[in-house]
């Protein structure tokens, strides 16, 4: 009788391990699948967004186009002079804020900041080159060291290193230009390309300032804000073509 207990309880015990070790994988499964599904939907969900956020910038590059032609069109019939080098820098300007806007579309996490450094670099040349215009050369600054409270230079990680070194040469060549053009005199439409060129090294400064923290997961972010920030830019000036001269 002690036997056939022993033997019962034998052969009881290794089905209900074989049981459960079969049942583990399945309670584990929906719960995985749920996880994934979960995950997949957030990133389609960010993707739309992503995508909304172009559409909407798409219909505002197609508005000041529209502006942009018609306000030349009264240039023309009021007979009036917009300074040469901002009449040419803003039709450029056109052109290059819809071709900024459609590069969003091949953006990504892992392209986002050279191209975010080439945007960068890009305007400070261009606004580089109006200031040599009003002002003589620039004069080149050393670039600063972003240090911490003892005097060690910050961050050495491979994204924060890269960050600190492009803010630091780009904060130097905001001082330059706000250096180089404060020194310039002018009075009536030059006064008015003055504030229009100082008011670009001003934002170009706020740029590299918030450039200071930011971090390789705010790639959208940081891309979506300069190209939105151009498009504004543009609106602004279309709007007050013809009030130049």
């Amino acid at each position: 009788m002690h036997y056939s207990k022993l033997m019962m309880v034998g052969l009881v015990a290794p089905a209900l391990v074989l049981s459960a070790c079969n049942r583990r994988p399945e309670s584990r499964e929906p719960a995985a699948r749920n996880e994934a599904t979960q995950t997949a939907d957030e990133a389609a969900k960010r993707q739309q967004e992503r995508a909304d956020d172009i559409s909407r910038l798409d219909k505002r590059v197609a508005e000041i186009e529209r502006e942009y032609q018609k306000a030349n069109e009264k240039v023309v019939a009021d007979k009036k002079t917009p300074t040469e080098g901002l009449k040419a820098e803003l039709k450029e300007d056109v052109i290059n804020v819809k071709e900024a806007v459609n590069d969003l579309r091949t953006t990504t996490p892992e392209n986002w900041w050279n191209r975010h450094e080439e945007a960068m670099r890009r305007t400070a040349d261009d606004v580089e080159a109006d200031v040599a215009r009003l002002a003589g050369q620039v004069k080149p600054a050393a670039p600063k060291t972003t240090e911490n409270a003892h005097g060690d230079i910050v961050s050495t990680a491979p994204f924060t290193s890269q960050r600190d070194e492009f803010v630091a040469a780009m904060a130097a060549r905001v001082d330059a230009m706000k250096q180089a053009l404060d020194k310039v005199k002018a009075s009536g439409p030059k006064q008015t390309e003055v504030d229009d060129v100082r008011a670009r090294i001003n934002k170009l400064g706020d740029d590299v300032d918030r450039l200071k923290s930011a971090s390789a997961d705010d790639w959208w972010d940081v891309t979506k804000a300069r190209v939105t920030e151009y498009v504004d830019r543009i609106d602004r000036s279309v709007n007050r073509l013809d009030d130049r001269g």
